[in-house]
């Protein structure tokens, strides 16, 4: 995965809270290990928002000019985004939006932006006070995806994924996918509270990875705003072979598996691991967000 070392980012789509919300303790202090474990298999992984786990709304914090001014001078052009890890994920988010805000004006919409935001340990959000245990995440009610860039890690070393830059580009553009849906007026199917293979939650976290494809499909064709080049200049075979190992490693049956011991498909939220490499290849092949009804 290679970015065009003259692009410009200016750190518009990131809000970066980390240094702000440590806790004396660290992570097992705020719902790690086994408890982290049990959010993760209750569904919460790559999903959306922790008011699902009951958590209560809270005051959103405002971001200080030291946070905004940090990631726009760390991360300032491709050629960071081709060495720094916080700086590839504002870009993957840049070109994300980038694609959506066409597609949809393609089809005759209007996109309307979200926000990745990056936090450590925990951090509030509209859909409640969110720890890093649960991981990746959309919050509907304030249309931002949270992320603990520490979540990579445990990719590889909890949940067995291969890793790279892709796999990480593909959990960003599954939030994303997640957005999508909630301007779309799909993400709401999800709310019935029923679960398994067949269930409304699984297909919609199903339909997200088909529209994280849809973006990878399209992502080395999309013109940055800054050069009139796409920002992305290469994906290979290998990149999308990390995203299809990151999208099997978060299977339910995989991680049910893992940290339980057996599989349980009644309680399935977001799909088996051959579900979620087959709707992302699906998008990824088709390049057509028509092609992602999962509904069918």
């Amino acid at each position: 995965m290679q970015f065009d070392d003259d692009a410009r980012l200016d750190g518009s789509g990131v809000e970066d809270r980390r240094g702000g919300s440590r806790i004396p303790g660290g992570k097992a202090t705020v719902g790690g290990g086994i408890v982290g474990l049990i959010a993760l298999i209750m569904g919460l992984l790559f999903g959306v928002g922790p008011d699902q786990l009951g958590l209560a709304p809270t005051e959103e914090p405002v971001p200080t000019a030291s946070t905004a001014e940090r990631m726009q001078q760390a991360c300032a052009s491709g050629k960071d985004a081709n060495t720094r890890e916080d700086c590839r994920l504002e870009a993957v988010t840049r070109s994300t939006q980038d694609f959506w805000r066409q597609e949809f004006a393609r089809r005759g919409g209007r996109y309307s932006p979200s926000t990745t935001v990056f936090f450590e340990n925990r951090t509030n959000t509209g859909c409640g006070m969110a720890t890093a245990a649960v991981g990746p995440f959309y919050c509907p009610a304030d249309r931002k995806v949270y992320l603990d860039l520490d979540f990579f890690n445990d990719l590889r070393t909890k949940f067995g994924a291969s890793g790279g830059p892709f796999a990480q580009a593909y959990v960003i553009a599954h939030e994303y996918g997640h957005h999508i849906q909630n301007l779309t007026g799909t993400l709401q199917r999800a709310q019935d509270g029923r679960q398994g293979p067949n269930s409304n939650a699984v297909k919609v976290e199903l339909q997200a990875d088909c529209y994280a494809g849809v973006w990878a499909h399209n992502a080395t064709n999309v013109a940055d705003a800054s050069t009139g080049r796409p920002l992305i200049k290469l994906l290979t075979e290998d990149d999308i072979r990390d995203g299809l190992d990151a999208a099997a490693a978060v299977g339910d049956d995989r991680i049910q598996e893992k940290f339980q011991g057996r599989v349980t498909p009644e309680s399935w939220t977001h799909g088996s691991a051959e579900q979620r490499q087959q709707w992302f290849y699906q998008g990824y092949r088709t390049g057509d967000m028509a092609q992602c009804n999962t509904f069918r």
